[in-house]
């Protein structure tokens, strides 16, 4: 069934959208870029030009003039007597989405090349085709060879646990999707940070939660304060976090902070979904601090996968919690897919016998990016705030002025693919932040440095004075 978005609730999510001229192409540029993020679904009816006209205080002929700019290039489809409608993105080339070319840098996806060693695994895997096809190919719980050793990862950190503790996916964003089920019905309240993880954010929407947002910055990290006070006051049934490399902060919580979250959580029945999926790509910070294993561990459900360590095409994840969650996660997921593929996961137990290798092949390598991006940034764009975060995939740019959106419209135009700030947030806003990967090859983050560099002269000439900071016009 196609959807619908009022004129205020698409002016809310434009945010500071008046950011060039012609004003009607900075309005199309910012209805291209909700399409793009999905913050947009196809088939989606956008408002009348008259109501958003009104909503926005433009004249019905600049938003006229924007639509027609939207369907020149095939993002919407407008009827007479109608209304227009989003299209869904269509592919220009076999394997390339629309807007998309070869040649392009897409840092959109956050998520490094694969692992070297990958390939080799692999062949010496499929090597071994006999005995995977003799097993049935339907298992809903996942290899108990491949459990076995991520339950040996996690006693590795501490924390001791069973196969039966352990329920494989396919990939983490499946194991949100399932919890999300599991726990949560219609109406229920769900924590979450601002800035986030966005599909994780659409899995809790779809299941029916009504979020909570808390806010995490770089300087200051989690706003445990407010959580504390949100906690008591709402009672929310679960709360999602990333407490390791933060995506996209890259902060990562404290004892202190850990601790603290866990109480409030505990005191208000609160379930703890703690996605750990970038936890092993640590670069300079050290052991993972220990937290959330004093409280009821009925409570408390780890996510991990291998995306992001090893390669995100091997769609192995997997969720940790307690039997009767497991128990109970099983008999439900038959309803979404029968069981992560044999295949994926005896390459995956293979991988994980040499994760010690992988953790310092990845370690090299983003350590190599990050430090490259940022001293790039940091001479070129010195008004920036750039920072350096102890691992993960990103850095979270505070810019000049909230011109995430027409900066990241602006670099696509010019071959360099990212996600704007606003795509990150729960409840709107972060209009002043961009996040940039560090996970390409060194060469190709400082010919994204060129990019955004020229972007950014361009895009900031065109803002209205209003939007930049005081110390930028000096």
């Amino acid at each position: 069934m196609d959807s619908r978005i009022s004129a205020r609730s698409l002016s809310h999510a434009l945010g500071g959208w008046r950011t060039r001229e012609p004003t009607y192409e900075a309005l199309a540029d910012g209805i291209r870029l909700l399409c793009l993020d999905n913050r947009l679904a196809p088939r989606t009816s956008l408002p009348a030009e008259r109501e958003l006209a009104g909503a926005l205080g433009l004249s019905r002929s600049t938003v006229a003039a924007a639509y027609r700019s939207l369907r020149d290039t095939g993002h919407i489809h407008s009827v007479r007597g109608s209304g227009s409608i989003t299209l869904p993105l269509l592919r220009r080339d076999p394997g390339v989405t629309s807007g998309v070319h070869r040649d392009d840098i897409d840092l959109q996806q956050a998520s490094p090349a694969a692992w070297p060693g990958l390939a080799g695994l692999i062949a010496e895997t499929v090597a071994d085709a006999p005995a995977i096809v003799a097993r049935t190919g339907y298992d809903i719980v996942g290899r108990h060879e491949l459990r076995l050793r991520v339950a040996e990862q996690y006693a590795a950190r501490g924390l001791a646990t069973s196969p039966d503790e352990i329920l494989i996916t396919t990939g983490a964003q499946s194991a949100i999707h399932l919890l999300a089920r599991a726990l949560i019905t219609r109406g229920d309240r769900v924590l979450v940070e601002t800035p986030t993880y966005p599909h994780a954010a659409e899995a809790l929407r779809q299941a029916g939660a009504r979020l909570t947002a808390v806010p995490v910055t770089v300087r200051e990290g989690w706003d445990i304060e407010r959580a504390a006070q949100v906690s008591q006051r709402t009672l929310p049934v679960a709360a999602y976090v990333m407490p390791d490399f933060h995506n996209p902060t890259g902060r990562s919580m404290s004892a202190a902070e850990r601790d603290a979250l866990a109480r409030a959580a505990e005191r208000a029945g609160t379930t703890l979904i703690l996605d750990e999926t970038t936890a092993d790509l640590d670069i300079d910070r050290g052991p993972l601090a220990r937290g959330f294993d004093r409280i009821d561990p009925s409570l408390v459900i780890r996510i991990g996968s291998l995306g992001k360590t090893v390669w995100g095409g091997l769609r192995v994840g997997w969720i940790r919690a307690a039997p009767e969650l497991i128990r109970r996660l099983v008999a439900l997921r038959s309803a979404q897919d029968l069981g992560t593929p044999e295949l994926e996961q005896v390459i995956a137990a293979a991988v994980l016998d040499r994760f010690g290798d992988v953790v310092t092949q990845r370690r090299h390598m983003l350590r190599e990016g990050r430090d490259v991006i940022i001293a790039a940034l940091r001479e070129r764009l010195p008004r920036f705030t750039v920072p350096r975060p102890q691992g993960g995939v990103s850095l979270w740019i505070e810019m000049d002025a909230p011109l995430s959106a027409a900066l990241v419209m602006d670099a696509r135009h010019r071959g360099l693919l990212l996600t704007s700030g606003p795509r990150f947030s729960v409840d709107g806003g972060h209009d002043r932040y961009l996040r940039m990967p560090f996970t390409a090859a060194p060469e190709t983050l400082l010919r994204a440095a060129d990019i955004l560099v020229e972007s950014w002269s361009t895009v900031s000439r065109a803002a209205p004075p209003t939007l930049l900071r005081e110390e930028a016009m000096v």
